[in-house]
């Protein structure tokens, strides 16, 4: 592959375009087959019905785009298969999410999913040595591949529980992965991502609030695998090793916050870690006054924040490196504080 980055542009923007103009007719069709997320648990804040296969179009666009500019540009064969080991695991995981979408899935099955899912993508980055940064241990690289992989869809899915939460969200971190990967001249790397942005961003004219559509598991499954595989390929290039590390940390630290606090909570209170509640960020935001749109540019913020902090660090790692990883882990652990004094419940 070789882009020029006006050609990044327009592949972002193609995205955003595709997105926009798939997820009405998807709204119709969910809406005809009856997939809706009625406000009919207590854990619901929305007061109407709201169709969730919107992440469909996210999925089909990011596929779509992403194949056409690997196709139209690389005269090898290298690219094509760098970019199936990616987009074949998130395509099996959003159809995983749109059954569950539809049907309903119990969480033992999705979670074994999700494994299997994330050791054979281990076992691809490891065995096509496209890890971004290796520990030089094959064992050690392949278990903490799964665990990022399953951490991170979860993740993902946990935090898609607002309108335009997510998906804004989601866009600000793939934004920041484009730019360093771009730098570092990993051009899938940051074609896949720039492509991810621009799908999200589009997906958001639809998602904000007040919610025309919901992404559904189908969407936050597949961007999970998009974003941990996309981390674990991106390499920053700088040393030593463990300051790259805080990197991909940082740029996904407010949907990992999100995590953390709703689980723990949820193990204090004795109950199931997936089941589902009104103790993530956003609800918790809400709970301290603010209203749902200013909770999503809050959480919108702070992933730009953080993104801003993990660019800083990629870009002065000897000057102010070491300074900005203390800086920003403590900054981290002041909202994790911060949120978890806010109630877990009404």
């Amino acid at each position: 592959m070789a882009f020029t980055l006006a050609q990044f542009l327009i592949l972002g923007m193609a995205a955003f375009a595709m997105t926009g103009i798939l997820t009405g007719p998807i709204r119709v069709l969910a809406i005809r087959v009856g997939a809706m997320d009625k406000p009919t648990l207590e854990r619901k804040t929305q007061k109407e019905a709201v169709p969730y296969l919107g992440g469909v179009s996210i999925a089909l666009t990011v596929s779509t785009i992403t194949y056409a500019a690997v196709i139209a540009s690389d005269t090898t064969t290298n690219t094509f298969p760098l970019a199936s080991y990616v987009l074949i695991p998130a395509l099996l995981m959003a159809a995983m999410g749109l059954v569950d979408d539809l049907k309903g899935l119990s969480p033992m099955p999705r979670l074994v999913m999700q494994t299997v899912a994330g050791v054979l993508v281990a076992l691809v980055l490891v065995s096509t040595n496209t890890m971004g940064i290796a520990f030089g241990n094959q064992f050690l690289d392949i278990t903490i591949s799964i665990f990022w992989i399953v951490g991170i869809c979860n993740s993902i899915n946990f935090f898609d529980n607002l309108d335009g939460g997510a998906a804004g969200t989601v866009a600000v971190a793939t934004i920041g992965i484009s730019y360093i990967a771009y730098s570092q001249g990993q051009e899938l790397v940051a074609a896949l991502a720039i492509v991810t942005a621009g799908a999200t961003l589009g997906f958001l004219l639809w998602n904000k609030a007040p919610a025309k559509i919901y992404m559904g598991d189908a969407g936050a499954l597949f961007l999970g695998i998009i974003l941990s595989v996309l981390t674990i390929r991106l390499n920053p290039g700088i040393t030593p090793n463990w300051k790259s590390l805080f990197i991909p940390l940082f740029l996904l630290a407010v949907p990992i916050l999100d995590t953390c606090i709703a689980v723990f909570s949820r193990i204090k209170r004795g109950i199931s870690p997936f089941q589902g509640g009104k103790d993530h960020l956003s609800h918790r935001l809400v709970r301290k006054g603010l209203t749902r749109k200013s909770a999503a540019f809050a959480l919108w913020a702070l992933g730009a924040l953080f993104g801003l902090l993990a660019i800083a660090i990629y870009t002065w790692p000897d000057a102010l490196g070491t300074q900005l990883i203390f800086a920003t882990s403590t900054l981290w652990l002041f909202l994790f504080i911060w949120f978890w004094k806010i109630p877990s419940e009404d």
